[in-house]
């Protein structure tokens, strides 16, 4: 993969991550919530973190110590 696209897909994981911690928050604050629900989109966070951390690894020139 490319910078360019290593880039891009960062962004876009990004956005979704945000957009789950949105949705998480929403569905928690609505009072009666579906707790599988909020666990499954926790989950998804997590793992959307996770490629987060591999990409920026990506874009990180290595450094010989």
């Amino acid at each position: 993969m490319d910078e360019d696209a290593v880039r891009a897909r960062l962004a876009a994981v990004k956005e979704e991550h945000g957009d789950l911690d949105a949705a998480i928050k929403a569905v928690q604050s609505a009072g009666v919530f579906d707790l599988l629900q909020v666990q499954r989109l926790k989950k998804r966070k997590l793992s959307l973190k996770d490629e987060i951390t591999k990409l920026e690894g990506l874009l990180l020139p290595d450094i010989i110590a």
